[in-house]
């Protein structure tokens, strides 16, 4: 988490490969109070505007939360923070990611819509948000020099 401009506009990070693994029998439990945390954080954060910055990179299939749970994460933020969501960033976007995506867009807002944006590496991030205070984990830094090895290769 940091900030970003003049005021106190939160650059809040997500890191999905942080999240518990699908296979864990208490799974919906967990899912259900990180959505109450992340909810309950948000809203002593964001005295302004805010973004998002979704690093998915370095995320096994079975960590990416489920349709239903970021369904329901959108439809319980309350209309201040998402008036105030100026950027939902997603980092190292899978194709499942792309796909979930473009399959629910007739059912969100096109204003909602219109903020999600994907970034292929951290150096693209890096061009559109101030880094200094954003603490980016060592798995998704290792994640992106590895990708950007691989293309240079092609």
């Amino acid at each position: 988490t940091g900030y970003y401009g003049d005021g106190l506009n939160a650059i809040i990070v997500f890191a999905a490969c942080f999240l518990p693994d699908s296979s864990r029998t208490d799974y919906n439990y967990v899912m259900e109070n990180l959505f109450l945390y992340v909810i309950s954080t948000l809203e002593l954060m964001v005295a302004e505007d805010y973004m998002i910055v979704y690093l998915n990179g370095a995320t096994p299939r079975r960590r990416m939360p489920g349709l239903g749970w970021m369904k329901k994460c959108y439809q319980m933020i309350d209309r201040r923070l998402r008036k105030n969501l100026k950027s939902f960033i997603i980092v190292h976007p899978s194709w499942f990611i792309r796909t979930i995506l473009a399959v629910t867009r007739p059912f969100i807002s096109s204003k909602f819509s219109s903020k999600i944006q994907y970034v292929n590496t951290l150096a693209e991030l890096h061009e559109m948000i101030p880094m200094e205070y954003v603490h980016i984990p060592d798995s998704i830094v290792q994640y992106d020099e590895d990708k950007c090895i691989k293309r240079r290769m092609r």
